[in-house]
């Protein structure tokens, strides 16, 4: 995660004056709205409910053929 810059970088007086009057004036919604969007974004989200059934089947299957391409792709590479 970067680091926020510090308000006063390279700023004169009268634009920090601005960043902080623009920071304290900012829109903020309510804790209140933020928790009823939560749960209603929570609810008619149905991807995140289930997993498909045979999905550890799919992950490996994936892995095994990423293997093989890998393997053959080094000895290709290998060369006689």
């Amino acid at each position: 995660m970067t680091d926020r810059p510090s308000d006063n970088d390279g700023l004169d007086a009268a634009d920090q004056e601005i960043a902080h009057r623009l920071k304290a004036s900012r829109p903020v919604p309510s804790a209140n709205f933020r928790g009823a969007l939560g749960r209603a974004l929570a609810a008619d989200d149905s991807r995140y409910a289930s997993r498909p059934a045979p999905l550890r089947l799919f992950v490996t299957a994936y892995l095994a053929g990423g293997g093989l391409l890998i393997a053959l792709g080094a000895i290709v590479a290998g060369g006689p």
